[in-house]
C-alpha cells in the first residue's frame, strides 16, 4: 500500500505554485496617484476570489487526507484531476480579471469551480471506496450537504452569467463564504473514534 505523504507534498507543491501565479499575474497600476487603483480593481476582486477558493481547497485537502491511511494508483489519478481544474483557476481569474468580469469568462470561471468541484467529490468517493464503507473517511464523507449544494450553485451561477455576470460572480462569492465556515466532519469523526 502507498503512503499518503508523497501525494500531499505534491499537492501542496501545487496549490502554492498555483497561488503564486495568481499572485503574480496582478499588476501593480501605472501611476502613483491613487486614481492608478481603479483600473487594477477587477483583477484584485478576481485574485482575492479565486485566492479564497484555493485555499478552501488546499484547507479541506488536508482535512481530508487526515483520515486516510494509504493511497492507490486511482486515487492518484484522482487527486491529478482535482489539481488540474485547480491550476486552471490563474488563467480563469486572470481573463475574468482581464475583461472586467465579461460574461464568457465569467462562464469559464465558474466551469473551472465546477469541475473543481466534481474533481473534488470523486476524490472523496473513490477514497471510499479504498477504505470500505465502515472506514472513518466514509463515516466522515456520508453526509455532503454542502458539497453537494455547492455543485448546484455552480451550475446556478453559470446559467445567471449568462444574465448578468455579476449575479454569477455573486453566487461564486456565496459559495466560498459557505465554505469559509471549516468542514468539522472529519476532524470529529476522528475524534469520536479515538475517544
Amino acid at each position: 500500500m502507498m503512503t499518503r505523504s508523497r501525494l500531499e507534498a505534491f499537492s501542496d507543491g501545487v496549490i502554492a505554485i498555483v497561488l503564486t501565479i495568481m499572485m503574480l499575474d496582478l499588476k501593480a497600476p501605472a501611476t502613483a496617484e491613487i486614481s492608478g487603483l481603479r483600473p487594477v480593481i477587477p483583477a484584485f476582486l478576481g485574485y482575492v476570489l479565486s485566492f479564497v477558493h484555493v485555499g478552501i481547497y488546499w484547507n479541506n485537502h488536508h482535512h481530508l487526507f487526515q483520515a486516510v491511511r494509504s493511497v492507490n494508483g486511482g486515487v492518484l489519478l484522482a487527486n491529478l484531476h482535482l489539481l488540474f481544474w485547480i491550476s486552471l483557476v490563474p488563467f480563469a481569474t486572470s481573463w475574468m480579471g482581464s475583461s472586467c468580469f465579461a460574461q464568457w469568462p465569467v462562464v469559464v470561471y465558474g466551469m473551472v469551480l465546477l469541475l473543481s468541484a466534481v474533481a473534488y467529490f470523486f476524490l472523496g468517493q473513490l477514497l471510499i471506496r479504498h477504505h470500505g464503507r465502515e472506514s472513518t473517511i466514509a463515516k466522515a464523507l456520508a453526509s455532503d450537504f454542502k458539497g453537494k449544494v455547492s455543485l448546484l450553485l455552480y451550475v446556478v451561477g453559470i446559467g445567471l452569467a449568462f444574465v448578468h455576470s455579476w449575479l454569477a460572480c455573486g453566487v461564486y462569492s456565496f459559495v466560498a463564504l459557505m465554505w469559509l465556515i471549516p468542514d468539522r466532519r472529519i476532524e470529529s469523526t476522528i475524534s469520536n473514534q479515538q475517544s
